[in-house]
């Protein structure tokens, strides 16, 4: 049997990211990074396998197994996430894989890609047994990689975006170019499903609150890479190599991934784009290639409130966006200049938001509490406008200081206290414990966010909205999730949020 160059694995999602939300309530997202990378290197003249722990339930035996099999010159752990946050909190699983696999076969070389370790890639090395990382996005330091032996420290040296050992000292390269824009088509062609278990990915509960019972399958989609904007919070940019660097596959080209979404039968779509909502020329024609083809698809995508526009949002509707993630973080425009995000007012955010809802897209406001310049005042008169615009549904996170964000770097260098451990920056986990403000302490912001989550989702006026627009099943859905408990370690015990309506 001939041997496989590079054999990637998707890392396995610990319970103790999402507690007892696992299973029936959490995403199962598809590994969209690792399908790139796969794909990226077969068009290189590379042999790929892959392995996708989370979506297959696989133990560090049974994937050692599947290596074994393929005869992997190389195992490609790639710690990517859905959403920038994601690839942090997704070391834990990757740390354990990685360290079993040695465990089982020392003689496995082993490199780590992704968000989380090109922000920390020295601190990856030093904590890891991992042989390499890649700091930066992957194909040319893969494929440079994949030409040497993986021992001479001649060859290594060549390999751009690589960090790697020469006996007890750990080494750098300089950095590997980004793929051009022009290239993109070249380079990632497509997300490579080959050996991907398609029909067990799972979408968000909220992106199918018309149809509670069918978030089976689903896929992730880039139809970009980056984000324009320097919010300081915000890790995107990690393997880019610099905040605001921004890339886009032409349309005719990335509406073929849709072709093949179409020709499996999935229906569920993210558009992963930090920034979908951005150059008309892009997803706007995007828009009208998925108009022509009537695919009938539920997609959700990012938007921005200061860069959606009128004239978007019946040609948005119209291509099977039913869902917008609108990234609000704060109701006070004080707060939101504090981390670089967005410049518009209370206003401007309920406008935009029952523009897409006359046009038929339900609206998914993103809210943040715990910003540096965030009090008990502010948070709660951010959770009383939550409560008033009442969108389709929310996110409530905890402020947290992501690696490879600007917040990270100022942490550090002022000596704030940080999560003990990966599982920490999980905005779920028992460990969650996220940076503390100005005036408030970091268990405060966290107690005030799970009582927030209760109260919101406790609004008779939330629930009439849900009952109404998607039904018992759906309600019922979301009385029966208000049950789950979620335990912390750091949450203060005091009763810090209070709800603005009347209650029983």
């Amino acid at each position: 049997m001939k041997s496989t160059d590079v054999f990637f694995v998707n890392p396995p999602i610990s319970e103790l990211v999402y507690q007892n939300l696992t299973g029936g309530v959490a995403t199962l997202e598809m590994p969209v990074w690792m399908g790139m990378l796969s794909s990226a290197m077969k068009t290189m003249g590379h042999a790929v396998e892959q392995a996708d722990c989370a979506a297959e339930g696989l133990t560090p035996a049974q994937v050692h197994d599947r290596i074994s099999l393929a005869k992997a010159r190389l195992v490609c752990i790639v710690v990517y996430g859905q959403n920038p946050s994601a690839s942090t909190q997704a070391m834990y699983g990757a740390s354990y894989l990685c360290s079993k696999l040695k465990e089982l076969d020392p003689t496995l070389k082993v490199i780590f890609i992704g968000g989380h370790v090109s922000a920390l890639p020295e601190k990856t090395m030093q904590d890891e047994v991992c042989d390499f990382v890649c700091e930066g996005e992957g194909p040319r330091t893969l494929d440079a990689l994949l030409r040497t032996d993986f021992e001479s420290i001649e060859f290594l040296k060549k390999v751009p975006s690589l960090w790697y050992r020469d006996g007890k000292a750990i080494c750098r390269n300089a950095s590997a170019a980004l793929i051009e824009q022009s290239h993109l088509p070249l380079v990632f062609p497509n997300i490579d499903l080959t050996s991907l278990p398609v029909m067990n990915y799972k979408a968000p509960n909220w992106h199918c609150f018309s149809h509670i019972e069918e978030r089976q399958p689903y896929a992730s989609i880039y139809t970009s890479l980056g984000c324009p904007f320097r919010c300081s919070f915000c890790c995107i940019s990690a393997p880019f190599g610099k905040q605001g660097t921004f890339r886009y596959w032409d349309p005719e080209h990335i509406i073929k991934q849709f072709d093949v979404f179409a020709s499996l039968g999935i229906k569920n779509i993210k558009i992963a784009d930090e920034m979908f909502v951005l150059r008309d020329e892009h997803f706007l024609r995007i828009c009208e290639l998925l108009i022509e083809r009537k695919y009938n698809f539920n997609i959700w995508v990012f938007g921005r409130i200061d860069t959606l526009k009128p004239h978007h949002v019946d040609k948005m509707k119209a291509a099977g966006i039913n869902w917008i993630v609108l990234g609000i973080e704060s109701n006070s425009k004080e707060v939101r200049t504090g981390v670089n995000k967005g410049r518009f007012s209370e206003d401007d955010i309920v406008v935009k938001s029952q523009l897409l809802q006359n046009a038929g897209i339900n609206v998914h406001a993103n809210f943040v509490f715990g910003l540096p310049d965030d009090t008990i005042e502010s948070m709660q008169a951010n959770l009383d406008f939550a409560i008033e615009l009442n969108p389709e549904t929310v996110n409530f996170y905890s402020a947290m200081a992501y690696p490879g964000s600007e917040w990270y770097r100022d942490a550090v260098k002022n000596n704030l206290e940080l999560p003990d451990s990966w599982l920490g920056y999980s905005q779920h986990s028992v460990d969650c414990k996220p940076l503390p403000t100005k005036y408030i302490s970091s268990g405060d912001v966290l107690a005030f966010r799970d009582q927030a989550w209760m109260i919101y989702h406790d609004s008779p006026a939330y629930l009439d909205l849900v009952q109404k627009k998607f039904g018992q099943k759906t309600y019922d859905y979301i009385q029966n999730i208000k049950k789950i408990k979620v335990n912390r370690k750091y949450a203060t015990q005091r009763q810090l949020a209070t709800a603005s309506y009347a209650t029983v």
